[in-house]
């Protein structure tokens, strides 16, 4: 249980970007070069953002990723604005700075200037309870259900669980169904506990949109994208599945990048659905190294800003010579080498999407770089190494590596069977209508279990997903799973007895037995 209870922590801090600001100081005092003088010289920032061509053309090569696109923006100005690759490994059209990619979990800083612009208009603000608007939003606990706010649920400090929901929507739940259903989940302590959650955010959201009188993909429209120019941006998958120009998701089989599963992430919209290109996300970055203003306009006010770019939870402790990370409303919050504050956020689809942005004020200085790759590390290694070249002049650590070796666990397969040889001599199983029949489970829905012909097959969630069982031993089967959660060769056990069935994927939350 362990080993699966570490890869849910660091796949809430890999989609997150945590590991942005906590890796740099990875090392001992032998791994961190004597600062140079402070402030940063101009030039030096120049010749960095001179090198970001030959950089994204070495990740490119190295990783094999189809296609990638990068901007940077100093000041109010976009100094870099390219497309590398192609948008589909198998069609030659080429990815440019127009080209729309699905941004994962940078949808979450963009979805927090949205929120901000609410609370500069007034009528709602961070520590808003969420249940004023959404008065059908229940948790386990009573008080919390009463106390919790927009910005416990933008701080991933509900007490909520690890990406709770996230199996509900792989299951084809819409966002309603969702957040219904996360009444039935165990709480960790109110805001004494961190944890990553796409649906709890997404809770907050639609409080914030209902208060406004719109839905949330028209109020992100409206507050945002719509007043930066970002005309290629939204926060809607139909308008992304739309654009003629859009990179398609790759994932790696057997050595070679291929079309992923894709992934259509409406239910949880304001937590990973947004979609953009790096010439919009200039514009957006430009804004908020500006607090708030765009080419003379007041986007979003300052102060209803800044306790989102401010530490209101610590996400990780700090280990081996590196200090706690911390987490704002939306965005990471952490500090350069040099002592600078900086922004980020990572988003990542196991179906075949990795995005990721920096921004550093005192430098005037941001870079977003998106791919249409699964998470390997790309686009955090070039930010890195930019950020590197920027403040010191050249690059400070195999980045590659250290990115590389840390999203290794997003991709590997699940369960404790993965790996593990068939029994030699099984127990038989009883006979299959021994096991047939309809199994209830208040989290997850009714679970049908029939014979089809000899094989036991299963039918559970709201799209619905079907699944033949294979007989592992005994009363032990499995089945596998590919999907936005599961990596391919997942492999999960279903152990019936008597009355019930365990289901092993789907006790994430430890909620997995279905009762006959």
């Amino acid at each position: 249980m362990g080993k699966l209870q570490d890869r849910r922590r660091f796949l809430g801090a890999a989609l997150g970007g945590l590991l942005a600001p906590a890796l740099p100081a990875c090392g001992g005092d032998d791994d961190n070069p004597n600062p140079p003088p402070d402030p940063v010289p101009e030039a030096q920032i120049t010749l960095a953002i001179a090198q970001v061509d030959k950089l994204a053309a070495g990740l490119m090569a190295s990783s094999g990723v189809p296609g990638m696109a990068v901007a940077v923006v100093r000041g109010n100005q976009t100094v870099f604005a390219k497309g590398f690759g192609r948008r589909l490994v198998t069609d030659p059209a080429p990815v440019d700075a127009d080209t729309v990619f699905q941004l994962a979990s940078v949808s979450k800083p963009i979805g927090a200037t949205v929120v901000a612009r609410q609370v500069g208009r007034g009528g709602i603000s961070w520590d808003t309870p969420v249940r004023r608007h959404l008065p059908w939003f229940t948790l386990s606990d009573a008080e919390v259900t009463e106390a919790i706010t927009i910005g416990d649920l933008y701080a991933h400090r509900s007490g909520l669980p690890d990406h709770a929901g996230d199996r509900l929507e792989d299951m084809g739940y819409n966002r309603q169904q969702v957040l219904t259903r996360l009444r039935y989940l165990p709480l960790h302590p109110f805001r004494a506990a961190y944890a990553y959650t796409n649906f709890g955010m997404t809770a907050a959201a639609e409080a914030v949109a209902t208060a406004a009188g719109i839905d949330w993909a028209t109020l992100s429209d409206r507050a945002i994208y719509q007043p930066l120019g970002m005309t290629r941006t939204s926060s809607r998958y139909a308008d992304f599945a739309a654009r003629d120009n859009r990179a398609v998701g790759h994932v790696k089989l057997n050595g070679s990048w291929v079309q992923g599963l894709g992934t259509m992430p409406d239910a949880q919209s304001p937590a990973g659905g947004v979609s953009s290109s790096v010439n919009d996300m200039a514009n957006w970055l430009a804004m908020l190294l500006a607090k708030g203003e765009f080419a003379g306009q007041h986007i979003v006010d300052a102060a209803a800003l800044a306790p989102a770019l401010s530490q209101q939870m610590q996400s990780s402790p700090p280990a081996n010579g590196r200090p706690a990370g911390y987490y704002g409303y939306g965005f990471n919050v952490g500090t350069t080498e040099l002592g600078l504050t900086s922004y980020n956020h990572s988003g990542a689809f196991v179906a075949g999407a990795a995005t990721s942005f920096t921004a550093v004020p005192s430098l005037n200085l941001a870079i977003v770089t998106l791919t249409n790759g699964y998470p390997i590390g790309v686009p955090e290694t070039l930010n890195a190494q930019f950020f590197d070249l920027a403040q010191y002049g050249a690059i400070q650590r195999d980045w590659g590596k250290i990115y590389g070796d840390a999203f290794a666990p997003l991709l590997a397969p699940e369960g404790r069977l993965v790996g593990q040889p068939r029994p030699a001599n099984p127990l038989p199983a009883r006979a299959l209508s021994t096991y047939t029949g309809t199994y209830q489970n208040d989290y997850y829905g009714s679970l049908q279990v029939a014979d089809q012909g000899g094989t036991l097959v299963m039918t559970l969630g709201a799209t619905p997903l079907t699944l033949p069982l294979s007989h592992w031993d005994g009363d032990v089967f499995t089945f596998v799973l590919n999907n936005e959660n599961a990596t391919p060769g997942t492999i999960s056990q279903a152990a019936f007895s008597s009355d019930r069935v365990w289901l092993e994927y789907y006790d994430h939350e430890g909620l997995g037995m279905f009762v006959r």
